[in-house]
């Protein structure tokens, strides 16, 4: 099973808390806007961004399992 990370850009804020939970996923620019660096992060990162999911403030990120 994989995931996908997807988030809702109507409501996310970019808080960069993603971030701080899984820079290898979320990575907040200059631009202040979040941008998501690996759609499809693989197991070994699975962790990481149920942290990030959970650390959202606005809930903006969701894990799909495909």
């Amino acid at each position: 099973m994989s995931m996908r990370v997807v988030v809702d850009y109507d409501v996310c804020e970019s808080n960069a808390l993603c971030m701080v939970a899984a820079p290898e996923v979320f990575e907040v620019r200059d631009d202040d806007n979040l941008y998501v660096l690996n759609e499809t992060p693989g197991e070994d990162l699975r962790t990481k961004v149920e942290d990030a999911v959970r650390r959202c403030p606005k809930q903006a990120i969701s894990i799909v399992d495909e």
